[in-house]
């Protein structure tokens, strides 16, 4: 990280004296402009992650090795409280992007005011204009070149154009030549870009972790198929590594790592039940990574810190005002501090449902507004080897009840864990709860309400027509 600091200090001190001499020159030559002074602008770029957990060695992980993860980590600052707004990939992506919670804006509804579906143009389905700026146009507006290679899934109304100078559809590292990643910029502009990865997404990864290298978390039966799908997610994680380091290669062979500022991090957790798609430990606390000029290196961090932090970090880097409407805050300001943060689940496809989490320092409560539905109701994951053979486990009765309650046909209206004592989220206190605990819950409890109310939760409206429509046709 030092020799970072000193090679951006280098280079402020060469670009000084150039700005000197020239302003010289321009006091003999009235036709020649004096320069403008402007504050620092390091170039941005988020890293951003599909379906990952944080099985990495940097995070203390011992099946594998993430050497580049590691460095990128000992180079910055490691956040291990990070979590997203949702265990859904668009709604997650909605509000990243505008530094809002998706549920303000409308957004949290997966896949809603899509006017096209696998370039099908949808007849019926229902515009979202959310009336905000999202973070590229910001950054545009202060002369920044902006781009996106691979996904987008915001759920709200958006011209690609508007937002990015250059977007690629593929996700993945381009290798920055022919317009592509940072390439397509002037001369010396500061870029903004994102480069959307796989992650845990990635097909038929190299099978180097093998079903017996793993071990099982309590809430999931100890059999080979549940081995194989926790040894795979290891083996994207070895890809998602052998991918950063082409790309943090590719920043160096540009000369312009020592003034990149790198996030890193995932939308949400990996496709076990009870992670994706969901809000507990497991699907919305991600890996997330901070790096470049001016950030402490090696630092861990165990404080709160939510997804929509990033947007607002990111304009402050930049040195640009974060506007009003904004929940995130500057994490790296002197001054932050989260006392909690929230989640939330809608419909995703055509399972629809409401779901709240407020997450302390010590506690997470869950507030299920549909109690009525099962947690895994049938969706696209049902019909994969995984879901199908833990469903035919449940039916068969021969899941044990702590592996079996996430199967059943209804749900409790409130859940409260002690993630001190029970990270993995299998003991619900709400009726076995002390003193201590009480308190906690009725403060967990008065945090959700308010919030529900001062952030203008639009979960608590139905969807339109035409909104349930297009579910229905996609």
């Amino acid at each position: 990280m030092m020799n970072r600091n000193l090679s951006l200090f280098l280079a402020s001190f060469i670009l000084a004296l150039l700005l000197s001499t020239s302003s010289q020159a321009a006091e003999g030559n009235s036709h020649m402009p004096r320069p403008k002074e402007s504050p620092s602008q390091p170039n941005i770029l988020w890293i951003y992650i599909e379906d990952t957990n944080d099985w990495m060695s940097c995070y203390g992980d011992s099946v594998i090795k993430t050497p580049n993860i590691d460095q990128l980590a000992s180079e910055g600052v490691r956040f291990d409280r990070a979590y997203m707004p949702s265990g859904v990939c668009s709604p997650t992506r909605s509000a990243v992007i505008t530094g809002m919670y998706q549920t303000s804006i409308g957004a949290h509804e997966h896949y809603s005011s899509f006017s096209m579906w696998r370039n099908n143009v949808m007849e019926n389905w229902e515009p979202n204009h959310i009336g905000v700026k999202t973070v590229p146009e910001i950054m545009q507006a202060a002369g920044y070149y902006t781009f996106n290679e691979g996904k987008f899934h915001y759920n709200f109304v958006f011209d690609p154009d508007d937002l990015y100078h250059h977007h690629g559809a593929e996700n993945g590292y381009k290798g920055a030549k022919n317009g592509t990643d940072w390439s397509g910029r002037k001369p010396g502009q500061p870029f903004f870009g994102q480069i959307q990865l796989v992650g845990g997404k990635y097909r038929n990864p190299k099978p180097v972790v093998s079903p017996n290298e793993v071990s099982v978390p309590s809430i999931y039966p100890d059999h080979p198929i549940i081995r194989k799908t926790i040894a795979s997610h290891y083996n994207t994680i070895l890809e998602l590594d052998r991918e950063l380091s082409e790309i943090i290669d590719g920043l160096k062979r540009d000369g312009i790592y020592e003034n990149t500022v790198i996030f890193f991090f995932s939308d949400h957790g990996s496709l076990l039940p009870r992670s994706k798609q969901f809000i507990y430990e497991s699907g919305i606390r991600v890996p997330f990574i901070l790096s470049g000029p001016n950030i402490p290196a090696g630092e861990a961090r165990k404080d709160l810190v939510s997804g929509i932090d990033i947007s607002a970090t990111t304009l402050a880097f930049a040195n640009i005002g974060i506007p009003d409407n904004m929940h995130g805050m500057d994490m790296m300001a002197d001054d932050f501090h989260r006392d909690y943060v929230i989640a939330a689940r809608d419909r995703c496809d055509f399972t629809i449902d409401r779901i709240r989490a407020a997450t302390t320092d010590r506690y997470k409560s869950i507030r299920n507004f549909m109690t009525d539905k099962p947690y895994m109701q049938p969706n696209y994951r049902s019909e994969s080897e995984l879901m199908k053979f833990m469903q035919d486990q449940y039916e068969a009765g021969k899941l044990n009840e702590l592996e079996a309650q996430f199967f059943g046909d209804e749900r409790p209206a409130e859940e409260f864990y002690d993630l001190q004592n029970d990270p993995e989220e299998t003991n619900n206190l709400i009726h076995s709860i002390d003193r201590e605990q009480a308190i906690a819950l009725a403060n967990h409890r008065d945090i959700l309400s308010r919030w529900i109310l001062d952030t203008d939760d639009k979960g608590r409206y139905p969807e339109s027509d035409n909104a349930l429509r297009a579910v229905i046709d996609r």
